[in-house]
This record gives structure tokens, C-alpha cells and sequence, in this order.
């Protein structure tokens, strides 16, 4: 079922208007290259994860969440060079790439998604839970492929070892359930940590998971190391990690001992060349 041809010219604004007023939620990439990359925030570019509906030149996009529908709640909406774009769900299985053109009539449940699904911060942010100018709690963000083990991009709460629940975000257990992250993003309630990271470097470490399908999947903990201030919050030095172990009492072992673990990285090049 199409919507009427103006639909086409209402869905392809939607589409602008994601990609301007979302910038935490853009990934920025280069389908021909070896490594493909996408920009980070402060303009500097990482990898991305997913290929493109067309080839050549750069290309960006932002993964959507909309749950209305059966099979996929998450899409990837691709704009390239030209400013086309493309909507097609993350799992390519389910379904083919949907061009969205001024004057082209637009599926209803493509122009739905565009215009009513959740954009997803971009893989590999690092973002925090600030309350009274601290951050309690970290947010990791990671995608993998699709169609692959990651069955969706996940959104994990790291929260700081010792701490008290109640100074963990209202949506610990599945932020992208809560329907309200941006809104909280907007009040300042969530930040993201990539700019006071990267100017401290070796203040804060990502370490792992050993267990190498955890680790496949985006599963570790961060140290950070010395205090991280911003003009606007800071982040206490201590050990984050996945609130479920913390709920379950599993034990986290020094911090020494977290940084010595292979594969530990300083967060401030994860963020800035991964």
C-alpha cells in the first residue's frame, strides 16, 4: 500500500531533518574502501559496520527503531553523495532497500518508520548518565552486522562498581525501551563522553570481555582511571560494568588487574580511530 506522491517529497524531509537534528545518532562511511569509516562528532572518522544500498563516494546513516511492524524493529536509512536515500530493515533478509524520492510514492510503513522510529546513537558511542553535573552511569553502543551473531544494536548500561541503583538512569534495563532517550539527551540527562575523553588521554580504558564470544558481541567494562571533568559534568574515577553482574553480585576484580587483561584500549583512541 502507497501513501499519496506528496509523501514522497514528506518522507524525504523527514529524512533531512534526522540527519540534522541527530548528529550523536549519524555514522559517516566510505563503501569502497578496505576499512570502511564513518565521522565521529568531532569530525575525525571511524569504522562502520554495515554496507550501503549504493556504491561509491561516502555515504551516511542512522539506524531507526520502530517496533509497529512484524520482523524488524530496527532499519538503517542510508543517505548518499547525491542526497539519496534508502530504507531497508537491519536484517537484509526481511525485506529490500526502499528509495525515498521527492514525488515517489512511499510504502506507508516506510514513511511510518522514517517518520516515527527512534533514532539509535551511533556504534561505538560512549555516552553518559549525568545527575547533579556527575555521571553516574555509562552507556556503551555497539552494532555489529546484520545478520550476524547481534541480533540488534544493543545500548548497555555500564554502571560504577559500588554504586546504588537508584542513581542509575530510570531506563537501566533496556534503554531503547523507554521510548524517551532523546528527550533525556536534550534536558543534558545524557551526554556524550567522547569529547572529555579524547582530551584526556589515557584517562579511561575499555577492557574486554575474555570471554571471546561476550567480546564478539560488545560486551566489557570501562576503567576510568583518574577524575574527567567537562564545563558541564564530571565522571568519577572508578571501575563501570555491566549493571546486570553488579545486580547478581558478581565481584570485579582491581582495577590493575582490569588494565593488565589483553585487549584493554585507551578509550580516547577507541573513540577517535577504531
Amino acid at each position: 500500500m502507497f501513501v499519496h506522491a506528496l509523501s514522497g517529497a514528506a518522507s524525504f524531509a523527514a529524512c533531512l531533518r534526522l540527519f540534522r537534528s541527530y548528529p550523536l545518532a549519524v555514522n559517516f562511511f566510505y563503501p569502497d574502501d578496505v576499512e570502511p569509516v564513518r565521522s565521529s562528532l568531532d569530525g575525525r572518522d571511524e569504522k562502520d559496520s554495515f554496507p550501503p544500498c549504493y556504491s561509491g563516494g561516502w555515504h551516511r546513516s542512522i539506524v531507526l527503531r520502530h517496533r509497529a511492524f512484524e520482523g524488524s524493529s530496527f532499519y538503517v536509512l542510508s543517505q548518499d553523495p547525491a542526497e539519496r536515500f534508502t530504507l531497508r530493515p537491519w536484517d537484509p533478509a526481511e525485506g529490500e532497500c526502499q528509495e525515498i524520492r521527492p514525488g515517489t510514492p512511499v510504502p506507508v510503513t516506510s514513511h511510518r518508520v522514517i517518520t516515527e522510529g527512534m533514532p539509535v546513537p551511533r556504534d561505538g558511542a560512549l555516552l553518559g548518565w549525568v545527575s547533579d553535573r556527575q555521571a553516574t552511569a555509562l552507556l556503551s553502543v555497539y552494532y555489529g552486522r546484520p545478520a550476524a551473531e547481534v541480533r540488534a544494536p544493543q545500548v548497555r548500561v555500564l554502571a560504577m562498581v559500588g554504586s546504588e541503583p537508584m542513581r542509575w538512569p530510570p531506563f537501566t534495563a533496556s534503554p531503547l525501551d523507554d521510548g524517551r532517550f532523546w528527550e533525556y539527551a536534550e534536558r543534558g540527562e545524557i551526554v556524550d563522553l567522547a569529547p572529555v575523553v579524547i582530551h584526556d588521554t589515557k584517562g579511561a580504558f575499555w577492557v574486554p570481555s575474555q570471554n571471546p564470544g561476550r567480546a564478539s558481541e560488545g560486551h566489557g567494562c570501562v576503567v576510568v582511571s583518574r577524575y574527567l571533568q567537562s564545563e558541564n559534568y564530571w565522571v568519577p574515577a572508578g571501575i563501570y560494568m555491566d549493571h546486570w553482574m553488579l545486580r547478581e553480585g558478581v565481584p570485579s576484580p582491581p582495577a590493575g588487574h582490569l588494565l593488565a587483561l589483553p585487549g584493554t584500549t585507551d578509550l580516547s583512541c577507541r573513540l577517535t580511530a577504531r
